[in-house]
């Protein structure tokens, strides 16, 4: 048994809005009776993340500049799922061939996860692509100059991989390759 509360939504209001970015300020009562009148929530919308394995057990990485951190990161391909768009499988599908140019008939959903749980409203699908295979049809959206990596899984160094979801794939792709 637990005492934890949601904490009561007094008010809500969409404080800022475009297309890259979309803020919520709520007023908020805590368990405790305080009220906070000022907590900024961004609303995000779901990710989709695709660990690819090709038929010979090569990784399928994409490495991108990151201009939050303003770094240039290895990772696995992901990317939001479009407005209107209820498939998630088929959003994984998608951005995976988008930002790789490779496919796979095989997509096996391993876990969804939280992004930024504390101030983000998303999550994060992941899926592991079995038999990736190149189709070279990548189409990149304007923010977006991707170096496609194959990386044999057994010499996967996971400190390489500092993006968390992408870190977190990795080991859940891993473990569900080991026990399949």
């Amino acid at each position: 048994m637990t005492n934890l509360k949601k904490w009561q939504i007094i008010k809500s209001e969409l404080v800022f809005q475009n297309r890259w970015c979309q803020v919520r300020q709520d007023a908020v009562k805590l368990s405790s009776g305080q009220v906070i009148d000022d907590y900024f929530v961004n609303i995000r919308p779901e990710i989709v993340l695709v660990v690819p394995v090709t038929g010979d057990n090569q990784l399928v990485f994409v490495r991108q500049y990151r201009h939050g951190v303003k770094e240039i990161l290895l990772e696995f391909p992901a990317g939001a799922v479009a407005a209107g768009e209820d498939n998630i499988t088929a959003a994984a599908r998608r951005e995976f061939e988008e930002e790789t140019g490779y496919q796979s008939d095989s997509l096996i959903p391993l876990a969804v996860l939280y992004d930024n749980p504390v101030k983000d409203t998303n999550r994060i699908h992941i899926f592991l692509a079995l038999n990736a295979t190149p189709t070279g049809q990548q189409k990149l959206d304007i923010t977006e100059e991707i170096e496609v990596i194959l990386r044999p899984l057994q010499e996967i160094n996971p400190q390489e991989i500092t993006v968390s979801g992408s870190l977190a794939a990795f080991y859940l792709a891993r473990d569900f390759l080991k026990q399949n």
